[in-house]
């Protein structure tokens, strides 16, 4: 599952469910870079590394309530283990509905630390104590709550192995993404060209490269306005973008009235 030390993204992830994460490592986008030495992943099994003879690593809280919490030994062993593998100046994340909004532009900067620690977390938590010692940013994939951290670390890794170089079949796919450019993607058509009469627009069939671009740069403009408007809070539009805006709103609003 691992590749060379020239890998461009270093990746441990501590698990209690080591074979559950392997699964994302097996398949797409994130084992094909795998296999071309863009991306490191090991697996740690978090009961390996426990003091415990019975394997356990969780115990109940302090000051009572339910569920149980994870203990720091088993996880600090871990940590070194993994440090071990990365070295020393990794950096150790815990997947938590606490920590950081994971978004698109989060992607970037997490790949530029090229090597990270990834603590998916079970039962109610961790305990603190190891949080303060050893975590070094806390990052969540969204306002819900999870059985672990397993399923947000298949995500992220997901996320940040399809923008490394050479990962997918061609680099501009990366660079149309959602996100990407801080708006949602514009709609695609393939063959056949009509289905129960409703065709592919006549725009996309032009050959016109240009107005191919501008229109797509509209329809996203657009579905961002509909469907995510508070995304445009977040950016500066040129001028032509924003009369690309105002002509979509133009038409929307007139095909509605």
């Amino acid at each position: 599952m691992t590749a060379s030390n020239k890998a461009l993204l270093r990746l441990v992830v501590i698990t209690l469910f080591p074979q559950m994460v392997h699964q994302v490592a097996e398949h797409g986008v994130v084992g094909r870079a795998i296999q071309q030495g863009l991306v490191e992943l090991s697996l740690l099994d978090l009961r390996q590394y426990t003091e415990d003879k019975t394997g356990r690593v969780d115990d109940r809280p302090y000051g009572g309530g339910p569920g149980m919490v994870m203990q720091v030994q088993p996880l600090a062993s871990a940590v070194i283990a993994a440090r071990g593998i990365l070295g020393k100046q990794a950096r150790v994340i815990y997947l938590s509905p606490q920590g950081r909004q994971f978004t698109q532009s989060s992607v970037k900067t997490l790949c530029e630390q090229q090597s990270l620690i990834m603590i998916a977390g079970r039962y109610e938590g961790i305990d603190e104590r190891f949080i303060e010692t050893y975590v070094d940013e806390e990052w969540s994939i969204g306002d819900f709550v999870l059985s672990g951290g397993e399923l947000p670390a298949m995500v992220m890794i997901d996320a940040m192995a399809r923008t490394l170089p050479g990962a997918l079949g061609d680099d501009e796919s990366a660079q149309q993404d959602s996100f990407m450019n801080g708006l949602l993607d514009c709609p695609h058509y393939t063959r056949p060209e009509s289905i129960e009469g409703n065709s592919v627009p006549e725009v996309l069939m032009s050959g016109n490269h240009q107005v191919i671009k501008d229109w797509r740069l509209q329809q996203s403009l657009g579905r961002t306005w509909l469907r995510r408007p508070e995304l445009l809070n977040n950016l500066t539009l040129d001028e032509h973008q924003q009369t690309l805006l105002d002509d979509f709103i133009r038409q929307h609003k007139s095909l509605n009235e």
